[in-house]
């Protein structure tokens, strides 16, 4: 499928199912478009908003308006992360000057042949291994034409009859529950992984009326995943999309760069009496909206056709299977491919749960941000504090202050061995918990100083002095008898009161298990 043109430059980060499910072009590497939506709500979606849309390909199924059920099937274009383009030595480069990376092939000029790239192959490989897929060892090559200002040969060479991988699933997970706790497992068959080639860009000039070519894209090579319908609502769409972009960043093939939309722009023309074309669509990222960009071709307008310039693609599943006179080193062998794989993210997961008893729902914030399990292992080496506990400071501390500035892990001004002194101070007792972020927020703003540093800096430490703590306390108890009527009454909850205005008193220096005994005894 020819990938849409699609305006969006920044990144979705998918949190919620609610939002959106993945779209972006020119500086994502992945596309998708759903292939089947049947109009639809699912339970776990009961409200959806307007302006939501992707490209489509199959116009939705018309139910009554109160029951609609959602139908999802996605195709993905992954653009390989290769440094040269599928048939040709040019080099892949984003933003780079329009048409300053065009070979003679990708420009379509006479005489010009196809070169395969090996890196793309191997690409799609190991991404069929780790989607549980079956590896073709012979495809094929076809062409298939359609004609477009920016795809110079008039035809795409693509894989039609044979592709490289086949039959896999990919396996994903849903919250829900009432506290939305619960991990639901969930799978979505793979059809097949086929390599093909980008097109060009078109870029439309209304003030001018004129159109113009970059052909800088034409001929990146392209990993088109298909998957089966079996998904039934926006949310579970972006799971599994999510958990395909985590593979793909896991395994280096594609840089997984992506932005989404679509079931309830159907849902509303179906609602309105209309009907859902058969259209490619493009996103408008100033709006936030899909726009009609070009009526889909039918598979007959295709015309396909085998590819005449080059021979069945041969991959080979072990090295005794090579035959004479092969170069190891030139063959793409399946089992070498095989050992590469990395921990895959769901792997990752059940590690991290069952090596450090953290929650399931906490595993998936750790993998889902790019670095985290990295830097949660790094700060749990240093320290003696509880996995949990240390869960806790990044999810609410590291990554609020991360997502303020919009920068990534990697980029934190605090590193984990820094961390993970701040939490061993706090563990042993050194300083309170509230003092902890006020230390955390001065080691953000001032980096380089450790939290021992700013601690005596600001004299932080803990006010364990048991005769100053008396003095304090009583004050306190003394001022408030309202409250220690009620304690003395049985109402304990009302000790948090006294023992949150000692801590005022001492600027959170106070320790608080001697705080809440020198109080009981003197409410008792």
């Amino acid at each position: 499928m020819a990938a849409p043109s699609v305006a969006a430059t920044e990144l979705l980060k998918l949190h919620s199912m609610n939002k959106r499910i993945l779209i972006l072009y020119p500086k994502a590497s992945c596309v998708f478009r759903p292939i089947s939506t049947v109009g639809s709500l699912c339970h776990s979606q009961p409200q959806l908003r307007a302006k939501r849309s992707v490209p489509c390909l199959a116009p939705l199924c018309f139910s009554a308006p109160q029951h609609l059920v959602g139908v999802v099937g996605l195709e993905i274009h992954a653009q390989i992360n290769s440094n040269t383009k599928l048939f040709s030595g040019s080099p892949v480069g984003f933003s780079a000057p329009p048409n300053s990376l065009v070979s003679f092939f990708d420009a379509s000029l006479p005489g010009t042949l196809p070169v395969l790239n090996r890196r793309c192959v191997e690409a799609a490989v190991i991404t069929g291994l780790a989607l549980n897929c079956t590896i073709n060892k012979k495809s094929l090559f076809d062409r298939k034409h359609y004609f477009y200002a920016d795809l110079p040969a008039g035809y795409q060479i693509t894989q039609q009859r044979q592709p490289i991988a086949v039959d896999g699933m990919l396996t994903y997970s849903v919250l829900g529950g009432k506290k939305r706790s619960e991990v639901i497992k969930k799978n979505v068959l793979i059809k097949q992984i086929q390599l093909e080639q980008d097109s060009g860009k078109s870029l439309h000039d209304d003030v001018r009326t004129q159109t113009l070519i970059d052909l800088n894209r034409a001929g990146v090579g392209l990993m088109e995943l298909v998957m089966e319908p079996d998904m039934s609502c926006g949310e579970e769409a972006a799971a599994a999309v999510r958990e395909l972009q985590l593979i793909l960043q896991a395994l280096g093939t594609c840089q997984g760069n992506m932005s989404d939309y679509e079931i309830q722009r159907q849902i509303d023309v179906l609602l309105r009496g209309g009907t859902v074309q058969n259209e490619t669509r493009a996103y408008d990222s100033k709006s936030g909206e899909t726009i009609p960009m070009r009526d889909k071709e039918g598979l007959q307008d295709y015309r396909f056709m085998p590819e005449p310039n080059l021979p069945p693609l041969i991959v080979y599943e072990d090295s005794a299977s090579l035959p004479t006179g092969i170069d190891a080193c030139q063959a793409v062998v399946v089992q070498k491919i095989r050992e590469r794989l990395p921990e895959l993210p769901s792997v990752k997961r059940d590690r991290l749960v069952q090596m450090y008893g953290i929650l399931p729902e906490h595993s998936f914030t750790l993998v889902n941000e790019d670095g985290l399990v990295e830097y949660f292992e790094a700060v749990l080496k240093a320290t003696k504090r509880e996995p949990r506990k240390v869960v806790g400071w990044l999810t609410n501390e590291l990554l609020g202050r991360l997502k303020q500035q919009d920068v990534s892990v990697s980029q934190s001004p605090i590193s984990p061995s820094a961390l993970a002194e701040l939490l061993e101070l706090q563990e042993t007792g050194h300083i309170s918990s509230s003092v902890a972020k006020q230390v955390f927020q001065v080691m953000w703003r001032s980096s380089g100083k450790t939290a021992l540093q700013i601690i005596q800096e600001q004299d932080l430490g803990l006010v364990s002095d048991t005769t100053q703590l008396h003095s304090i306390c009583q004050k306190v108890v003394d001022s408030h008898p309202d409250e220690v009527y009620a304690i003395r009454n049985g109402n304990k909850k009302v000790l948090n009161k006294l023992m949150g205005l000692v801590q005022k008193e001492t600027k959170g220096r106070a320790d608080p298990v001697l705080v809440r005994a020198i109080l009981q005894e003197k409410t008792s």
